[in-house]
């Protein structure tokens, strides 16, 4: 199956209106609907498993300043915690917890030390690396990023979860486009070779910001840089959404209705 595959949210109706429920209200007046999230040929089938049987879900999500939740106004603002709620809402049976173990400002090698005391630490379920933004802006040895991301996959297969990779956002006053793009499709690109599956926070706020470009500002920060309550729970209910889907590859799916 080709890894390119865009959900464009993707979800059984039932699904789509659970996720919607809880939304906080800032979150209202921006609507990111329409972009693709998802990009792979794998799937969660695991996860799947264990919430049909009621098992507990434990999952990490680990990165910088994204992941961590600078920009939020509150804890449960942020996107993990955004994430817990929405699959605790999709897979009842189950009691979904999501360990935030972001730090802002740090770099793929700083994370990649902390992700091995984390899987040798605790059993997950399910991996969340969000990786490549502090090092498309720092600048670097692209190479050296490839090699480390391409490390962190073989890690966390090691140790036994699921994986899954959230990639850099998408901000428009980038410095260094040229340079910003080249470590997205580092990311992408080793994630297709492993089969990894992606979510493409990159392409799908550029797609925000190519369709409203006024509205997209409530999705970040007034750094403009990082993501505001209304970005993160955009990107927590797309990840939600692909991931129930991603976790039920045989069940039919439909376009969320506008």
């Amino acid at each position: 199956m080709p890894m390119r595959v865009a959900m464009r949210f993707l979800a059984l109706p039932v699904i789509a209106a659970t996720l919607s429920a809880g939304t906080p209200a800032q979150a209202a007046s921006f609507s990111c609907r329409e972009a693709p999230i998802m990009r792979s040929s794998a799937t969660l089938a695991p996860l799947s498993t264990k919430a049909s049987q009621g098992q507990s879900l434990a999952i990490l999500a680990i990165g910088s300043s994204s992941t961590e939740g600078v920009g939020a106004s509150a804890k449960d603002r942020t996107y993990p915690a955004r994430l817990q709620a929405l699959l605790a809402k999709a897979w009842p049976k189950s009691q979904v917890e999501i360990v935030n173990a972001g730090i802002g400002g740090e770099t793929a090698p700083q994370t990649l030390a902390r992700l091995k005391t984390a899987l040798a630490t605790r059993h997950y379920d399910l991996v969340i690396w969000q990786v490549g933004t502090n090092d498309a802006v720092k600048g670097g040895d692209l190479d050296a990023f490839r090699a480390m991301v391409t490390d962190g996959i073989a890690m966390v297969r090691e140790a036994g979860p699921a994986l899954a990779i959230l990639d850099p956002q998408f901000f428009p006053s980038v410095r260094d486009p040229q340079r910003y793009g080249a470590y997205v499709e580092a990311v992408g690109e080793i994630a297709r070779r492993e089969a990894v599956p992606v979510f493409a926070r990159y392409a799908a706020m550029r797609e925000w910001h190519r369709t409203d470009a006024e509205a997209f500002k409530a999705a970040l920060w007034t750094d403009g840089f990082h993501m505001s309550d209304a970005g993160y729970d955009c990107l927590a209910r797309d990840m939600a959404n692909a991931m129930v889907g991603m976790a039920a590859p045989a069940r039919p799916v439909v376009t969320a209705s506008r």
